[in-house]
């Protein structure tokens, strides 16, 4: 059994929190579930058959921005704004992301929101998984939503761009800690997507993200965060940009590093699906 997390609704709630704060008029809970195509898994089927109650399907890849061609990019502040109020979450609301993988891409929503200049979201130790396990109640009615206006203020020290990182490789000034499998990250493996080179962006660290979860999917404590990060070889008294394939899993890392009180990292959101289509970019292997 794994311990219940220390509650912080801007980090990370238990299962036991939510189901305590279920009945909250201010609370909203968003479903956040995305797969990778591969797996053939339809993330808003699932939530129609089942989602906790009064939550809300968060589409990762429409709330995205479209003009890219880089998969689900960090949306406008205007989409963000107009998708938040359609959905009914706004200003002095506390959200709770969670995803039906456990701890998967409900963190990558998470940071989305602090993106966004909204603090007070929280991603559901476990996810929905977790809920299922425990016997606690599911529904698969629409929620009734109201318009709720909200107030964005884009973070823009959260995200870096393809040039930022490339400057952060070269300087090494900055901590670059890539959340891929090991052997994506070596370059022993090909990339999921077509047409990626393999490898990493050279002086990143290999950190999967699967290293700082339990067995059952939730967030391991902050202290064994910690060590996974020394384990990794980072120095946590620099700044980190957190990678993955897409900008999806290095949220848990960012997740990671936020509970463990690092406050300056940032997402790189163009992940490899960026650096790994440009031959001019530097890669390293091994």
């Amino acid at each position: 059994m794994t311990p219940a997390p220390q509650e912080d609704p801007k980090t990370l709630v238990s299962t036991d929190w939510l189901a305590q704060h279920l009945q909250d008029p201010d609370l909203r809970i968003l479903d956040a579930s995305w797969h990778m195509p591969a797996t053939g898994r339809d993330a808003f089927a699932e939530y129609n058959a089942a989602h906790i109650p009064g939550a809300r399907f968060f589409d990762i890849e429409a709330i995205s921005d479209h003009r890219s061609e880089l998969p689900h990019m960090a949306p406008p502040v205007e989409k963000f704004i107009s998708r938040m109020r359609a959905m009914g979450v706004g200003d002095g609301h506390q959200v709770v992301v969670y995803d039906s993988t456990g701890l998967f891409s409900a963190a990558r929503v998470w940071w989305t929101f602090r993106l966004m200049g909204k603090m007070d979201v929280a991603v559901l130790d476990g996810g929905l998984p977790k809920w299922q396990a425990e016997g606690r109640e599911t529904e698969d009615l629409p929620p009734i939503v109201r318009d709720r206006h909200i107030t964005v203020q884009r973070q823009s020290g959260l995200v870096k761009d393809v040039t930022q990182v490339a400057q952060a490789s070269k300087l090494g000034e900055t901590e670059i800690i890539d959340a891929r499998a090991a052997a994506r990250f070596r370059g022993d493996e090909p990339e999921p997507r077509a047409g990626l080179r393999a490898g990493h962006i050279p002086n990143a660290k290999s950190l999967p993200f699967g290293d700082l979860l339990n067995a059952d999917r939730t967030m391991k404590s902050p202290e064994a965060l910690k060590s996974a990060f020394v384990a990794a070889g980072v120095d946590l008294a620099k700044p980190a940009i957190t990678t993955c394939g897409s900008g999806v899993t290095a949220a848990i890392l960012s997740l990671a590093l936020e509970r463990i009180g690092h406050r300056n990292h940032a997402l790189y959101d163009g992940s490899w699906s960026e650096w790994g289509m440009y031959d001019d970019l530097p890669i390293a292997k091994g």
